[in-house]
């Protein structure tokens, strides 16, 4: 019987952001801005990131860079942790940070008549922090609170299990908050060190997306970040390439007391500067995202019933992510589980997805785009990725296409590139066997 065709969606390309709509522009002191309107709401949305990130972090002081940015909002050289909060909740803002392994993002949002004022405190806890010990010694005490449920968590245990057999000396088997030993000897001085070799406008990039005239904005943000001057800032941190399997290697980890394992299977796969990236997350929504969770939660959760949650993830970030399988199972059934992952992963490295599968997930990623960038939150955040990668302003208006030019022999050479079936890591956390 011949397959079934899908039609792909069509999109109005002049509707999604593009050079005509996007207001780039670079001030003197390195600061990428990038602005588009959207007057169907009257707010404004910040988002953007800069080149600070766990990378940064020395080896006896990981989790520093996550610590950091918990504590920029606690206090700066003009306002108190109280203050800066009450300044927020006055025009019913928000502003917030977040370190990962290459840089530190922030997003906020405010009324378009608030945007200075929300502008005027991004630049302030950027550039001024104090971090008072009272509040950093108060964050450092949660985060190791926080540290103390990670070790008992499954889910979070075998996915450090994993990241340790994947990226062996490489700065990716080090998670982003780090270790009680390493957080425990965090100090306000410490994170002032690193904020002042860190932080610093070079290689900041604002996306501004609301109520608000392009010029108007471009005005604002050069009035509250131009004159921001610090040495630290610069190209983002690159990795090298992650070291090849060359076997299955396997490592368990014991957690007494638990009623669940948690299993992550999977290697390295390509970063988001990588040709094949695109056919790597169009063939990872076949295997393990689309509908139920793609083939992976097809037969392993909905046929065989050997797990509460079965799905695939590739990160494809700034370095080598990992593609992996992740999954929920009772424990007397991860031999089970594992076999039937395993399964899948040599049927998608063996032979092509079929037409329908191809068509149908080509179809979902067209189709949700407009919903990623119906909000002012969706669309700041996409104005900062394109960004962050070069893929240049009109990529979301040539993004149809190129998915629609994505060929099966091109999955199935970029999951053969990727996921050696005979040189994966598998990583299990669960009750003591």
């Amino acid at each position: 019987m011949a397959e079934k065709t899908h039609s792909l969606p069509t999109l109005d390309l002049s509707a999604l952001p593009g050079p005509e709509t996007i207001l780039r522009e670079e001030l003197d002191n390195g600061v990428t801005v990038l602005i588009r309107e959207n007057f169907a709401s009257p707010s404004v949305v910040v988002a953007g990131y800069l080149t600070a990130g766990a990378l940064a972090d020395e080896p006896e002081r990981w989790g520093q860079a996550h610590l950091t940015a918990l504590a920029l909002m606690r206090g700066t050289e003009g306002r108190s942790f109280q203050e800066i909060f009450e300044a927020l909740e006055s025009v019913g803002a928000r502003l917030g940070f977040q370190a990962n392994a290459h840089s530190t993002s922030f997003q906020g949002k405010s009324l378009a008549e608030d945007l200075p004022l929300l502008l005027e405190l991004l630049e302030e806890v950027l550039s001024s922090p104090t971090f008072p010990s009272r509040e950093v010694e108060r964050l450092k005490s949660q985060h190791l609170t926080s540290l103390a449920i990670r070790a008992q968590d499954t889910g979070a245990q075998a996915q450090m299990a994993f990241d340790e057999l994947v990226y062996p000396d490489h700065p990716y088997r080090v998670p982003v908050d780090g270790y009680v030993e390493s957080v425990g000897r965090l100090t306000p001085a410490a994170l002032r060190r690193f904020h002042r070799r860190e932080y610093g406008p070079q290689g900041m990039v604002v996306a501004i997306v609301g109520a608000m005239e392009r010029e108007r904005a471009l005005e604002v943000v050069t009035q509250a970040l131009s004159k921001w001057a610090a040495p630290g800032g610069g190209p983002m941190r690159r990795v090298p390439p992650a070291p090849e399997l060359k076997e299955i290697v396997r490592r368990e980890v014991n957690l007494p007391g638990k009623q669940q394992s948690d299993l992550v299977i999977g290697a390295a796969g390509p970063s988001r500067f990588a040709p094949d990236f695109m056919a790597a997350a169009l063939g990872n929504s076949i295997l393990g995202r689309f509908g139920l969770m793609g083939r992976i939660g097809d037969v392993v959760r909905e046929r065989a019933g050997l797990a509460y949650y079965a799905y695939s993830a590739v990160s494809g970030g700034p370095g080598p992510g990992p593609w992996q399988v992740l999954a929920g199972v009772a424990p007397e059934k991860e031999s089970a589980a594992v076999e039937l992952i395993l399964q899948e992963i040599r049927r998608f490295t063996q032979r092509k997805v079929s037409s329908e599968e191809l068509r149908e997930n080509q179809s979902n990623f067209i189709g949700r785009l407009p919903l990623q960038l119906e909000s002012n939150e969706g669309v700041a955040s996409a104005l900062a990725y394109i960004e962050r990668y070069g893929l240049g302003l009109d990529y979301y208006q040539r993004y149809p296409g190129m998915i629609e030019a994505i060929t099966r022999e091109q999955i199935l050479e970029t999951a053969r590139r990727h996921l050696d079936p005979e040189r994966l890591a598998i990583a299990i956390a669960g009750p003591e066997r």
